[in-house]
């Protein structure tokens, strides 16, 4: 009966040294207070400068979505007074942003599906209330901390399509070097506006937005959440609030946090101790030239170079450190396909069960390489290398030396072989005679009884063969 609508705001902290309009530092971390002038804290008298840098960020990542930079821009205050924000105003940009209608490629379900960006622009942020039992304090290290807001188009209609959004907005921050997108710092933030309308219809339904989401799940979640919160109160003959709302992970559901504002509410006026800037068309075609390959374009290279499935250079683009990580692999070993499969499979599970990325695991492309070939040379099992490149990371060690040590090497000799298989028949005589009565999956469990009596030593194709010639015989 009814369909969301759904825009969605993301605030991507740019990765520069210093601040939007001072030279204090942005590092993560720092103690309260310790990262602060009277430039971010708005002392009068203290007059912004704009980062360079801040601004180069920003051009970049409006070309990357396709975007149209625009020739002026203007910075502006938007009032608003909370404890956390020392001016009771922020730098922002209002009616003439950075850049404006551009788009970003969605894919769910295999459906392509362009969604709008309405507007990029930047803007400061706002300090950090810490709530305490018996108070509340304020930590300004972060206010003035360079953003990027990414508003798209009401154009994304479930929690899947603002999830695969996400995903591929953060990837594309990550591939350019603007953003290091880690949300448990806070450095790509996400507000949710969605609406319900009847199905067949083109009008815009009454908005909640949505906020407190700290994971791209949080953000499907919610959505999911609110979806069914207005589909209810709509069913029910009564009209849906226009007001922001807080998502409580814990509770899995949205509550009231205030009205929403107008633009009005904000009194925005243009910003006195800036002056608007004029963009050449010879700086933005030479920021557009020094693009590097984005996720799309390197997804068909992976795919056109070396005859991978959508599914793999789908996980591999995802980061760009990965797929750097495969190639510098595929440089020193032509197996390509093995060599995805065991990024995908063994090491991101190690990545993901040690919390690390690609670049912070310490395991060299030469490294990685000497295990594979010990895998597709036989010298050990598949099974045994996952323990070894586990190993390997806790140790430091090479995989020849752990093989080594713990005595992993593949049993490959015919004659030791047909010793253990002879005793798995012996010992499955039920699955034999399964699998001479035509069950052809009893094979494969006497595949893996053989690799048991071996301690994981055996060759399992050689361990094949042999079973199937005793089986025929």
């Amino acid at each position: 009966m009814y369909e969301p609508v759904i825009g969605l705001e993301v605030h991507a902290q740019l990765k520069t040294r210093t601040k939007a309009f001072c030279g204090c530092s942005v590092e993560f971390g720092a103690g309260a207070n310790t990262q602060t002038c009277p430039v971010c804290l708005g002392f009068p008298g203290s007059l912004p400068v704009l980062n360079e840098k801040v601004m180069e960020c920003g051009i970049k990542t409006a070309l990357a979505l396709a975007c149209e930079v625009q020739a002026f821009t203007k910075f502006d205050r938007k009032h608003y007074f909370y404890p956390d924000l020392p001016k009771s105003y922020q730098i922002s940009q209002y009616d003439l942003p950075l850049a404006l209608s551009g788009f970003l490629e969605i894919e769910v379900n295999g459906a392509r599906k362009s969604i709008g960006i309405k507007r990029v622009h930047l803007e400061e942020d706002a300090g950090k209330l810490i709530h305490e039992p018996d108070c509340s304090l304020v930590d300004y290290n972060r206010a003035g901390v360079p953003l990027l807001e990414i508003v798209s188009e009401p154009h994304l209609n479930s929690p899947d399509e603002a999830y695969a959004y996400l995903v591929s907005l953060k990837a594309i921050l990550k591939y350019l070097g603007v953003c290091d997108c880690d949300m448990e710092k806070g450095s790509l933030r996400c507000d949710a506006n969605i609406s319900l309308r009847k199905k067949g219809t083109s009008g815009l339904g009454t908005k909640t937005e949505l906020k407190n989401m700290n994971s791209f799940k949080s953000v499907k979640d919610a959505l999911a959440y609110e979806i069914k919160r207005q589909g209810e109160i709509l069913a029910s003959g009564k009209a849906v609030a226009q007001e922001t709302r807080l998502w409580d992970d814990s509770a899995a559901k949205t509550s009231v946090m205030r009205t929403k504002e107008e633009a009005m509410d904000y009194r925005y006026f243009p910003e006195p101790d800036l002056p608007p800037f004029s963009l050449s068309a010879q700086m933005i075609k030479a920021l557009k030239d020094a693009l590097p390959e984005l996720p799309e374009a390197l997804k068909a290279r992976l795919i056109s170079a070396y005859g991978l499935s959508d599914y793999d250079v789908g996980i591999l683009a995802a980061d760009k450190a990965l797929a750097d990580y495969f190639e510098s692999c595929v440089k020193l070993y032509h197996k390509t396909k093995a060599i995805a499969n065991w990024i995908i499979g063994p090491l991101s599970r190690e990545l993901n069960t040690r919390n690390l990325t690609i670049e912070s695991l310490g395991l060299s492309a030469q490294e990685f390489i000497l295990l594979l070939k010990a895998v597709e040379e036989g010298k050990v099992s598949a099974l045994s290398a996952k323990d070894v490149l586990a190993e390997m990371l806790n140790t430091g060690k090479s995989a020849h030396d752990i093989i080594s040590e713990k005595d992993l090497g593949q049993v490959s000799d015919a004659g030791e072989l047909e010793k253990i298989v002879t005793e798995a028949l012996s010992q499955n005589e039920k699955s034999v005679e399964a699998y001479r009565a035509g069950k052809s999956n009893a094979l494969m469990f006497l595949v893996g009884q053989v690799m048991r009596l071996s301690k994981g030593k055996a060759n399992p194709k050689t361990a094949q063969e042999i079973l199937k010639q005793k089986l025929s015989g």
